[in-house]
């Protein structure tokens, strides 16, 4: 499969190291030490604040990280942002370069949700912490100079899998009404027994089906593959996605989660749902972060941005609609 790989992606996927989930701590140690390696600058034009928010009813706080411009013309829409990692890794940290790319281009407020992560919380709680997170972002909008009807979710990878989860979720408790969502190659099933997935096996594609299995094992604590798990956890069981906000989502043609993404794309088109939808050749899973620089990275962060952009600014007659 390297042979199909993008030249310009290669090099990078080369340089970074094979993820160890048998041993999260470490592996969370080593990426916490990268990204302090890279020192990430603050946009001097956005203002960003760290807040502990109301969780769940018994459960923790949760944390979330707010990006804002520092100047601002009226009221914004904002954008609920879901890091990714497997549901094992990640921090809300992690996104902030991206997060001021979306305040910036996207002319948004972004709150930034930092999930408990599996196996020591396991579903539902990363689920219900972004609830939770949209639930305080929504009451809170007037306070924080956001339009409560121009809230959209979004995330990748198992950030895209708690965006798809969440939709369904808002949708059925009648909570905080969505104006879109961008599940960006969302991990959404837990089967990992499509084409795609089989494909990638252990191959080092930043993720594949081992790695996969894994993560989905330490989410669902064990349930995987079975009848037991709910569609709120994995999206792809879903049997109606009818009432969902308009979809964005994309995916490298190389990436294990190719094949569910592109059912649930036909799904959601079926369900009368508005999605719009890219896939890159050539790309593995994560391709835009790893190798920032390449051509069809620049391409992929430009489509989903831009798309962002169009969904929170639109008029809100078609929003409600």
């Amino acid at each position: 499969m390297k042979n199909r790989i993008d030249p310009e992606l290669r090099e990078s996927l080369e340089l970074f190291p094979a993820l160890n989930l048998d041993n999260l701590e470490e592996t969370r140690k080593l990426l916490a030490e990268s990204q302090e390696a890279l020192d990430i600058p603050l946009d001097e034009t956005i203002s960003l604040t760290e807040k502990m928010v109301p969780g769940a009813e018994g459960e923790p706080d949760v944390r979330v990280r707010i990006h804002e411009p520092k100047e601002r013309n009226g009221v914004l829409p904002g954008l609920l942002w879901i890091h990714g990692g497997g549901y094992v890794l990640g921090t809300a940290k992690e996104s902030d370069l991206l997060c001021q790319q979306f305040v910036k281009e996207a002319g948004c407020v972004v709150v930034s949700v930092d999930y408990r992560l599996a196996p020591e919380h396991p579903y539902p709680a990363p689920l219900e912490d972004c609830y939770a997170a949209l639930k305080w972002f929504s009451e809170n909008a007037a306070e924080l100079g956001v339009d409560p009807e121009r809230i959209g979710a979004a995330g990748q990878s198992a950030g895209g899998g708690l965006t798809a989860g969440l939709a369904l979720l808002a949708r059925d408790r009648q909570g905080p009404k969505l104006s879109f969502q961008m599940p960006l190659y969302p991990m959404i099933d837990d089967r990992n027994n499509s084409p795609s997935s089989k494909e990638t096996g252990s191959e080092h594609l930043i993720w594949n089906q081992e790695l996969n299995e894994k993560g989905w094992r330490a989410y669902l604590d064990g349930m995987q593959g079975t009848e037991n798990v709910p569609e709120y956890a994995a999206p792809s069981r879903a049997e109606d996605l009818s009432g969902l906000p308009y979809t964005y989502t994309c995916i490298g043609q190389l990436d294990p989660f190719r094949d569910e993404t592109l059912t649930y794309v036909t799904q959601l088109a079926q369900a009368g749902v508005d999605v719009e939808f890219h896939m890159y050749p050539g790309a593995y899973h994560g391709f835009e972060g790893l190798a920032p620089q390449a051509d069809v990275s620049q391409r992929a962060l430009s489509d989903y941005v831009r798309a962002a952009k169009w969904a929170m600014h639109r008029e809100v007659a078609t929003v409600r609609k």
